[in-house]
């Protein structure tokens, strides 16, 4: 079993750094914009091909095979779009958090009185490059899934009929399923990037403990992060989390939004 850390009388606790809700805002703006592109270009074609009355067809193909041809055509287009602007707003997105975070924890310190000016640290320039390779990867992920489904829902309309309400139906709704999942990802991504960064700047503090704290939001919480809540552990382990069977720290798991107190031993 885990040793068990208990907070002495003498030690100063510090205020959490916790996410920072503009940079999630402006992050899931900025890939909400682009899907929203992709979309409305998707739309727009396949209502016009859906309203003519007889498409303009090669004798040997039939309709589904020039309308998987076209839905292709525009995903290679779109996947080159989200590619081009993937590293850039994964930059963005990786400074955006290093600059919050550490002026955050910058601020909470000076109330405590404690006055730091934080380095670029290799610790922390490795995960701000874990950051924008991670970003990269979920960017360039999005058109890949959106035009995999798009492309079933323009085939089973073929298949029965070629319905173009139903399909418009289909296509709103396949937007929302990928308008929510850049909503997930910059959330998501914003509680890791935050929580990674601030056990880079504590380890810069040489502050070894802090306390874990539960932050209510999610409609579904963990049991064992619950059970975590005001309890000290080492920030260079993490707290033992029973049901994954592992040391883990806040923010770590898909979806927690936990966060960490530090701890400044002997405080007094």
């Amino acid at each position: 079993m885990p040793r068990k850390l208990i907070a002495k009388k003498t030690d100063k606790v510090l205020r959490g750094v916790q996410p920072n809700a503009g940079v999630e805002a402006a992050y899931r703006g900025k890939i909400q914009a682009l899907i929203a592109e992709m979309d409305k270009s998707v739309v727009y074609w396949l209502r016009a091909a859906y309203r003519a009355n007889e498409p303009v067809m090669a004798q040997d193909r039939t309709p589904a095979d020039e309308l998987r041809d076209a839905i292709r055509k525009l995903a290679k287009r779109w996947q080159k779009n989200f590619d081009e602007a993937a590293p850039a707003l994964a930059e963005y997105f990786s400074q955006a958090v290093a600059a919050r975070s550490s002026g955050a924890l910058m601020a909470i310190l000076k109330k405590a009185g404690f006055t730091v000016k934080f380095k670029m640290t290799p610790a922390m320039r490795d995960i701000m490059r874990a950051t924008v390779g991670q970003q990269v990867s979920l960017i360039k992920s999005i058109p890949s899934q959106y035009f995999t489904n798009i492309e079933g829902m323009v085939m089973r309309s073929v298949q029965t009929g070629r319905d173009l309400g139903q399909l418009t139906k289909d296509l709103q709704e396949q937007f929302g399923v990928t308008h929510r999942r850049a909503a997930f990802i910059a959330r998501d991504q914003n509680n890791k990037a935050t929580a990674s960064m601030t056990r880079a700047r504590q380890d810069e503090l040489e502050i070894t403990e802090a306390i874990w704290v539960h932050s209510g939001a999610g409609k579904h919480p963990r049991p064992t992060h619950v059970a975590m809540n005001g309890k000290k552990y080492d920030v260079n382990k993490g707290m033992w989390d029973p049901a994954v069977k592992r040391w883990i720290f806040p923010g770590e798991e898909i979806n927690c939004r936990c966060f960490c107190r530090s701890v400044i031993p002997g405080f007094s």
